[in-house]
């Protein structure tokens, strides 16, 4: 490969964002989410408020929560401080024991309490089949939505057989399901049955939790290459595919760096070679038995 170095001008606080359209049956017209947004799992309450109001800062408009993470006071706090609230896109989860009509309800009005403004995207954080209720669950979300208290409703963490499961019997596909993907768990099955209907890919650990794959020779050779960092690389192959990504930092300077991905393209010999690093290492739970 002997693709030159490229560079942009842009400072990360102009940079245009692109958007990816969430279908939305309650309004009849698609819902624009940012595709570049920043997540806070593994973040503490205080961490996660200080984070937030960098990336903030940094440009991102687009952030992904979840009860579970137990910083959604945290976020809340870093965007009412930041007088953001109308521009910024907010994401956050439904937790597995909370699974069911009435229960999902009011985990929605408890989370939305400490977040402290609209909630725009309200997902299932895991199917959890042994124990869960994820169609009573999803019904209450379509509730929701159609009371205009959120814009879209997905999943997260859902494989094909939750998927047909949940159409069967709610009668639609949900707007974006959000699972772990990064060059060495790929999933393309999964991808290509969203794109067949209609489903947002959104990736989460979109850079394998910052393991092996930032300093797999294929990554840092491209990187080299465009004289960009291995993380940029890994993001703008996200970006380049369609896919939602959420990149979590807490340093300052990787929260700039993870935002700085609009300046170059990757050619097709670049997303080619990344495409051959799937090995199927999936790093964090399975959907088929978490949760039950």
């Amino acid at each position: 490969m002997t693709e030159p170095t490229q560079t942009t001008e842009q400072t990360v606080q102009t940079t245009a964002v692109p958007t990816v359209a969430l279908r939305a049956v309650a309004e009849g017209h698609a819902i624009e989410m940012p595709q570049l947004g920043f997540g806070v799992w593994q973040v503490d309450d205080a961490a996660a408020e200080d984070a937030v109001a960098e990336a903030l800062r940094v440009g991102y408009r687009s952030v992904d929560t979840a009860r579970i993470y137990g910083n959604e006071e945290g976020v809340g706090r870093a965007l009412a401080a930041a007088g953001t609230d109308d521009d910024v896109f907010l994401t956050t989860k439904v937790w597995n024991d909370d699974h069911g009509f009435e229960s999902t309800l009011a985990a929605f009005d408890a989370s939305q309490q400490r977040l402290g403004r609209a909630i725009d995207l309200y997902l299932i954080h895991w199917p959890a089949p042994g124990t869960g209720d994820f169609v009573g669950t999803y019904r209450a979300l379509q509730q929701l939505r159609a009371e205009g208290k959120v814009r879209a409703v997905g999943v997260c963490n859902f494989d094909i057989d939750h998927l047909e499961q949940l159409h069967a019997a709610v009668g639609e596909y949900p707007a974006i399901n959000q699972v772990e993907l990064h060059p060495n768990f790929q999933q393309k099955q999964l991808r290509a049955f969203h794109e067949e209907h209609g489903i947002v890919t959104e990736a989460w650990s979109p850079l394998g939790q910052g393991g092996d794959i930032l300093s797999d020779a294929t990554i840092t050779d491209i990187a080299s290459q465009y004289g960009v960092t291995a993380a940029q690389v890994v993001l703008r192959w996200h970006l380049q595919q369609g896919r939602v990504v959420i990149p979590k930092s807490v340093t300052p300077s990787r929260i700039a760096e993870n935002f700085d991905v609009f300046g170059f393209e990757l050619s097709q010999r670049a997303m080619d070679a990344i495409a051959l690093l799937d090995n199927g290492t999936r790093l964090g739970p399975d959907p088929a038995t978490f949760g039950g």
